[in-house]
């Protein structure tokens, strides 16, 4: 019995705690897929599916996540017409991602004239988690669901590029001064005061810190946290690395309009250098031996879940 009070601070989600969605591997509907170019992509597709499905089965025997549905899929955008979810996993590809599901959904004639501050401001795509519980269920178990990944340490280093080697209003004011607060001894009054060129080291000293002194960020988050892929089917499994390839093909297979085809073109800072595994390489020599390991550690699960090879 509870008393009134109790009854209403107590979250009406609470009764879903400990949701657990069974990684059931369901059959891709490949009914609208044209010609026979996309047989190595299709071969790779199930590849990595099967690899996920026998993963999560391992894993979960051992050790089941607790969390709330609503949070589960908070990541997760929605495209009712075309009958998608996609899970946002930023630097994967995630801008361009957003601009297709603009144009599935009709907010857009092209993904190309659509610009980065309406991607990620104009709050014109829908999350799952503002829809009720019937909605989510019926769209978890109805929609195809996809999930973009990418090689962890170039995902953390791209990160990394981006909002602390470029003037960035948000994360040096916030990041950037706790970071060099912290981690750099005898730091002068004026990095102190912008929080700007923040090192590598630096970064990678607050990602390790269990006491860190600011939160984490969706940019260098885990995939296992962000998108939860043991307790959430995906249907379909893009990595960055074959981005243009997986990407062409999901939209075939959701029938997206024929003349949508997937952007090439690099969001922001498009002068720099793409991070790759060579580029990735001269920062970890940045690090010590001891922080190169547990970075990866801190990564380990995406690494194993998305079977990439640690570096």
């Amino acid at each position: 019995q509870l008393s009134d009070q109790q009854k209403m601070s107590e979250s009406p989600l609470s009764r879903f705690r400990g949701v657990y969605l069974p990684p059931a591997l369901h059959p891709l509907d490949k009914m609208l897929v044209k010609g026979g170019k996309w047989k190595d992509v299709d071969s790779a597709q199930e590849k990595r599916r099967s690899f996920l499905h026998d993963f999560c089965k391992k894993y979960n025997s051992k050790k089941q996540l607790r969390t709330h549905l609503v949070h589960l899929v908070s990541r997760i955008y929605v495209e009712d017409r075309h009958k998608v979810l996609y899970c946002e996993v930023p630097k994967a590809g995630c801008s361009n991602w957003k601009r297709v599901l603009m144009v599935l959904n009709g907010l857009a004639a092209s993904a190309h004239n659509i610009s980065h501050d309406d991607v990620h401001y104009g709050k014109h795509l829908r999350k799952l988690d503002s829809y009720d519980l019937k909605g989510i269920y019926t769209r978890l178990n109805t929609y195809t669901k996809t999930i973009f990944v990418r090689d962890p340490m170039e995902r953390l280093v791209s990160a990394f590029r981006d909002k602390f080697e470029h003037p960035n209003s948000y994360y040096h004011p916030v990041f950037g001064k706790a970071i060099i607060k912290k981690y750099r001894h005898n730091a002068n009054e004026e990095a102190l005061k912008t929080g700007s060129g923040v090192k590598f080291k630096e970064f990678i000293q607050y990602l390790l810190d269990s006491h860190r002194p600011v939160g984490m960020d969706i940019h260098w988050e885990q995939v296992s946290k962000l998108c939860y892929p043991c307790l959430i089917n995906y249907d379909f499994i893009g990595k960055f690395e074959t981005l243009e390839e997986d990407a062409n093909y999901f939209l075939q297979l959701v029938g997206a309009p024929a003349e949508l085809k997937f952007p090439k073109f690099k969001d922001r800072h498009s002068s720099d250098e793409r991070t790759s595994a060579e580029v990735v390489r001269q920062y970890l020599k940045e690090l010590s031996k001891e922080e190169r390991q547990l970075t990866y550690d801190f990564y380990y699960l995406d690494y194993l879940m998305f079977n990439y090879t640690s570096p």
